[in-house]
């Protein structure tokens, strides 16, 4: 299938969450998960993610905090991923972190914080002096790499 809300769909999609990651999820689809994968990139991400208004940003700020909320680790882990290639800094990260640990509870927010050193592992982001870094030392720089 090819429309212009799936083509606008597949853009974002890859552009979000890695092209060899979308590439391989589409080449994995069969019979019965085809519709499926087809769906979600034209419905989600051309659909939603999309539509502009928001930006990549700010899309990937709600989905963190949805994503703990429900529990879907593994999805967050990948839209987490998303949110660095988006632009969001650690700082906003931690901030984002800290509000879904008061909003969902210390056991989601216990999960998020573990799930983003594991990303920021993969990634090779040092963050144990990410605010002595920051620019005159104090917090709110960019995102620092090992």
């Amino acid at each position: 299938m090819s429309s212009e809300q799936f083509e606008r769909g597949l853009e974002c999609r890859k552009a979000v969450l890695g092209e060899a990651y979308v590439d391989a999820a589409l080449a994995k689809a069969d019979d019965f998960n085809r519709d499926f994968q087809t769906m979600v990139t034209e419905y989600c991400w051309g659909g939603t993610w999309g539509r502009g208004v928001l930006t990549r940003q700010q899309r990937s700020i709600l989905n963190l905090g949805m994503l703990a909320a429900l529990n879907r680790q593994h999805e967050f882990k990948l839209h987490l991923k998303g949110a660095l290639k988006n632009g969001v800094s650690l700082e906003e990260i931690r901030e984002i972190l800290i509000q879904i640990a008061v909003y969902c509870g210390i056991p989601a927010g216990v999960e998020a914080f573990r799930v983003a050193r594991e990303v920021f592992a993969e990634e090779g982001i040092e963050v144990a002096d990410m605010d002595a870094r920051a620019p005159g030392g104090e917090p709110g720089g960019e995102r620092g790499t090992a």
